[in-house]
Protein backbone atom coordinates (compact mmCIF):
# COMPACT_ATOMS: atom_id res chain seq x y z
CA UNK A 1 0.00 0.00 0.00
CA UNK A 2 3.25 2.20 1.03
CA UNK A 3 4.11 2.07 -2.48
CA UNK A 4 1.06 2.31 -3.98
CA UNK A 5 0.76 5.79 -2.22
CA UNK A 6 4.19 7.02 -3.08
CA UNK A 7 2.87 6.17 -6.57
CA UNK A 8 -0.31 8.29 -6.42
CA UNK A 9 2.01 11.32 -4.65
CA UNK A 10 4.89 11.30 -7.53
CA UNK A 11 1.89 11.46 -10.17
CA UNK A 12 -0.01 14.43 -8.34
CA UNK A 13 2.92 16.64 -8.53
CA UNK A 14 3.54 16.30 -12.37
CA UNK A 15 2.91 18.45 -15.18
CA UNK A 16 0.73 16.25 -17.30
CA UNK A 17 -3.06 15.88 -17.23
CA UNK A 18 -3.09 12.11 -17.71
CA UNK A 19 -0.68 11.83 -14.58
CA UNK A 20 -3.97 13.41 -12.70
CA UNK A 21 -6.19 11.33 -13.92
CA UNK A 22 -3.70 8.05 -13.37
CA UNK A 23 -3.74 9.12 -9.75
CA UNK A 24 -7.20 10.00 -8.84
CA UNK A 25 -7.79 6.34 -10.27
CA UNK A 26 -5.24 4.88 -7.75
CA UNK A 27 -6.34 6.88 -5.28
CA UNK A 28 -9.98 5.52 -5.63
CA UNK A 29 -7.96 1.65 -5.70
CA UNK A 30 -6.59 2.75 -2.25
CA UNK A 31 -9.84 3.86 -0.67
CA UNK A 32 -11.94 0.74 -2.19
CA UNK A 33 -8.98 -1.45 -0.46
CA UNK A 34 -9.39 0.71 3.05
CA UNK A 35 -13.30 -0.12 2.77
CA UNK A 36 -12.81 -3.87 1.95
CA UNK A 37 -10.43 -4.38 4.43
CA UNK A 38 -11.98 -2.15 7.61
CA UNK A 39 -14.68 -2.45 7.43
CA UNK A 40 -16.73 -5.24 9.39
CA UNK A 41 -19.89 -5.18 8.61
CA UNK A 42 -22.88 -2.97 7.80
CA UNK A 43 -26.28 -3.51 9.44
CA UNK A 44 -29.65 -1.80 8.28
CA UNK A 45 -28.81 -1.28 4.98
CA UNK A 46 -30.18 -2.91 1.84
CA UNK A 47 -27.97 -2.06 -1.83
CA UNK A 48 -30.27 -3.63 -4.80
CA UNK A 49 -32.33 -5.68 -2.52
CA UNK A 50 -29.60 -7.39 -0.90
CA UNK A 51 -28.43 -6.79 3.08
CA UNK A 52 -24.76 -4.71 2.43
CA UNK A 53 -21.74 -6.31 2.81
CA UNK A 54 -18.39 -4.45 2.05
CA UNK A 55 -17.82 -5.88 -1.12
CA UNK A 56 -21.61 -5.10 -2.12
CA UNK A 57 -20.88 -1.63 -1.28
CA UNK A 58 -18.22 -1.35 -3.14
CA UNK A 59 -19.70 -2.64 -6.34
CA UNK A 60 -22.98 -0.81 -6.09
CA UNK A 61 -23.44 1.71 -2.69
CA UNK A 62 -23.77 4.63 -2.06
CA UNK A 63 -20.76 6.86 -3.21
CA UNK A 64 -20.85 9.51 -0.40
CA UNK A 65 -21.23 6.64 2.06
CA UNK A 66 -18.74 4.38 1.04
CA UNK A 67 -16.23 7.76 1.09
CA UNK A 68 -17.80 8.68 4.98
CA UNK A 69 -16.74 5.18 5.76
CA UNK A 70 -13.83 5.28 3.94
CA UNK A 71 -12.59 8.91 5.96
CA UNK A 72 -13.46 7.16 9.49
CA UNK A 73 -11.48 4.09 8.32
CA UNK A 74 -8.49 6.43 7.63
CA UNK A 75 -9.10 8.62 11.19
CA UNK A 76 -8.96 5.21 13.17
CA UNK A 77 -5.88 4.15 11.29
CA UNK A 78 -4.06 7.11 11.95
CA UNK A 79 -3.09 10.69 10.01
CA UNK A 80 -5.29 12.15 7.86
CA UNK A 81 -4.06 12.78 4.09
CA UNK A 82 -3.74 16.55 5.24
CA UNK A 83 -1.97 15.67 8.39
CA UNK A 84 0.41 13.46 6.17
CA UNK A 85 1.00 16.54 3.71
CA UNK A 86 2.43 18.59 6.51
Amino acid sequence: MRALLQKIEFLENGSDPREGIEAALLATEVDREYLLWGLVEVTGLEVDGQTATPETLVAAGPEDLCREIVAAIRAECGLTEDERKN
